[in-house]
Order: structure tokens, then sequence, then C-alpha cells
């Protein structure tokens, strides 16, 4: 199995805790694939800054390739965050830094490079959109592609920019019931996905893939064992799409209610773990930001 994230970077910088740690949608996924045993790689945008040296060695520690990234002049993307009983709060950001500002473009090399790998994933934080219709084409990887929580990312039009190109689809739930939740992923399943999952926190998760619906659930974790959810619905859908891979999902082929079922068990199983992991992937550094 071989998992390339393509797109975003950024620091976490937990206020509360004055530490800052490496993340970003589509280096988590790539890290967490790696984690679960697949090959994976990492392709976007670093900066020229300190942080964005911090984030390349971080990533590349944890055994996931960065050696097609480019560096260019510019900041790196800081996030800033504290826990709440458990539960990270966004705080605000710095719009990503050089990584969103000048994201890379696929060209006919790092296409043939993509190509290389079964599953590429990417997401709305990664300003790759534009990429997808060459990624999507006949011969190219199975694409999956974040979606988010915000309202924006719910858009017709946007989900008609993203759906028609992308083997798997997902879509953060937690403040949606079960038919709400059921409705939205049959949505974009219409709108072209092969397939979409809703991740609903505690509650678990749902797949839709325009003929069945699969639910499964969360695996409990002691509120007084959580250390923080970073990264928790990145793991879950790495631990789903790699149990996907594992069962011999392939471009072209809709898995069955079945694997369905297991990869839910699997990104179940890899988001109670990061529950027990400080940050998105550790590797944490002192900040020079202790308050905001």
């Amino acid at each position: 199995m071989r998992v390339l994230g393509f797109g975003d970077n950024i620091v976490d910088r937990f206020v509360d805790r004055g530490v800052d740690y490496p993340g970003g949608n589509s280096v988590n996924v790539a890290v967490y694939a790696r984690r679960l045993g697949a090959e994976a790689a990492y392709l976007g945008v670093f900066g020229d800054d300190d942080l964005g040296r911090f984030l390349g060695a971080a990533v590349a520690a944890e055994g996931v390739d960065t050696g097609r990234c480019v560096v260019r002049a510019g900041e790196s993307g800081v996030s800033h965050l504290r826990v709440d009983d458990g539960e990270r709060v966004f705080l605000g950001w710095n719009g990503g830094g050089v990584t969103v500002r000048e994201p890379l473009v696929l060209d006919d090399d790092l296409l043939g490079y993509a190509a290389g790998f079964d599953l590429v994933h990417s997401s709305v934080y990664s300003r790759s959109e534009p990429e997808l219709p060459k990624l999507a084409a006949p011969g190219g990887p199975l694409v999956s592609f974040d979606l988010s929580s915000e309202d924006d990312f719910r858009d017709p039009a946007y989900l008609d920019r993203i759906c028609p190109h992308a083997d798997l689809v997902l879509l953060s739930c937690s403040h949606l019931g079960p038919a709400e939740t059921e409705e939205l992923l049959a949505e974009a399943v219409r709108r072209g996905a092969g397939l979409a999952l809703g991740t609903r926190g505690t509650q678990g998760a749902i797949a839709c893939d325009g003929r069945v619906t699969v639910s499964g659930p969360a695996r409990p974790v002691a509120e007084d064992a959580l250390v923080d959810t970073m990264g928790c619905g990145d793991a879950f859908l790495a631990g789903f799409a790699v149990a996907l891979l594992r069962g011999g999902w392939a471009r072209g082929e809709r898995p069955g209610r079945g694997l369905i079922e297991e990869a839910l068990r699997g990104g179940a199983l890899a988001a109670h773990e990061q529950c027990f992991v400080e940050g998105a992937f550790g590797h944490g550094r002192p900040s020079p930001v202790t308050s905001m």
C-alpha cells in the first residue's frame, strides 16, 4: 500500500501548553497511514522559515518521504489552539502561510509521481481543487478528500468541484444527527463521490456509496485518559482508507458492505488510539507564544 498526502502542512500552537506541534490534514493522513503499515509520502510546500524546517524534519522522522516537496520563501502556517476538557478549541490562524498562498501545481512529472501511489489524499485547506481532475484522470490513483465541517464546503457548487473527482470524501458531522448525516453523504455521492464517510465523534461514523449505508460505533475513551482530540478525524480517515486498501479497494471498484464495515472498525480503532497522543503526532517543542 502506498499513500500520498498532497497539500497542507501547518504548525499547531497550543497556547495553553506553550508547545508547537507539526500537523496539517494532508500531513497527518500520510503519517497515520505510515504508522498503520503503509508506505507513505507527503507532497507540498514548506516555508523557508524555522517553522518550515521544524515541520519538514518532524514529518521525515515519521518515515514519510518528503523528497519531492518544495521550499518557498515565506512564512509557515500557524494555527492557535487550546484544549478544554480534552476537546481542542481553535482560536485562529495566519491563513496557512506560503503553503496555501503558493500551492503546488501538478506538472507531468509530479503527476507521474502521484500515479505511483494507491491513494492520494488532500483537503479543503490545501488549495488543491484545480489539481483533482488531473489526479482523477484515467490511470491515476484513488483520490480521497477531506471536506471538513464548515458550511462553505457543503455548498452544492463546491461539492460539484470536488465530488466527481474523488473516490472517497470525508465530512465531519459531529454537529448533525444520523438522518442529516445520511442525507449529506447521499448528496455527496449523487454529486459524484464514489464513497462518502461522515465522522460523528463519540457517536461513531456512517459511510454511504449510493447503494448501501453502513454505520459503525466509536470506541469509548475514559475521560481521565483522554489527552486531546487533535487529529482524531484524520486518524479515522487513515484507518478507514488503509483497511479498504488492504481489502483490495482499487480504482473503478466499489468496496462491498463487508469491507466497508471492516473499514469503519479500522477507522474507529485508529481514532481511539489517537486520543492518547499529544498534538497530531507528537514531536512537540516549546512555543514562543504561551498565551493568546
